[in-house]
């Protein structure tokens, strides 16, 4: 398994904006889905995580994060990207959106847009008081590549990326966010509409 933590550099040739990868557009920004509690605003989200950990606040929990895609008949691809709450040791909550992105020509493309995907929700979500604290000491970045398969060449370029934005990154076998729970929702579904990212340099 590959693990960087929070604060390692960032290659400067990875920056956003660098290539046309840097230029990804993100979910749309307002509207969620949860297996529990249906479609929600993000202003909800961040109240059901909020309320999730305050109902067990003795317990130790976790956010992740993973983007997952699909190509969708060379008109682009799909790419959903999931925000788990993992309560130690005792289940957890999740939410999802998944919009449709053009331009993702190869693998390679389409791995980088997950990762910045990712990026650009956890930055999202930094920007909440209510989980500032939670996201700066236990936050997980789970990226769709592993050490079977072409993905391998691309671990220590994707997770040093993730690395140089503050955030820790894991790789399949460990990265179920994205493996798991962002893979069942990347099958098409009412048209979406692309939005651009927005990814701060640290």
């Amino acid at each position: 398994m590959v693990e960087y933590q929070r604060g390692g550099a960032q290659d400067p040739g990875l920056r956003c904006g660098s290539s046309s990868i840097g230029q990804t557009t993100s979910l749309p920004r307002d509207t969620f889905h949860s297996p529990t509690y249906g479609q929600l605003a993000e202003s909800a989200v961040i109240g059901k995580i909020r309320h999730f950990i305050d109902s067990k606040r003795e317990r130790e929990y976790r956010l992740i994060i993973g983007t997952d895609s699909l190509p969708s008949n060379g008109t682009g691809s799909y790419l959903v990207t999931a925000i788990v709450l993992h309560r130690v040791g005792n289940g957890g909550i999740y939410f999802w959106q998944r919009n449709m992105r053009r331009g993702l020509h190869s693998l390679r493309d389409r791995m980088y847009a997950e990762a910045l995907a990712s990026i650009s929700m956890a930055q999202r979500l930094e920007k909440q008081a209510a989980l500032r604290e939670l996201i700066r000491t236990n936050l997980e970045i789970h990226v769709d590549i592993g050490e079977d398969g072409p993905t391998r060449e691309m671990i220590h370029e994707i997770v040093g990326m993730i690395a140089g934005y503050g955030y820790s990154a894991k790789i399949k076998p460990d990265s179920y966010a994205a493996s798991k729970v962002a893979d069942r929702h990347t099958i098409p579904g009412p048209r979406l509409v692309p939005v651009p990212v927005l990814i701060n340099s640290r």
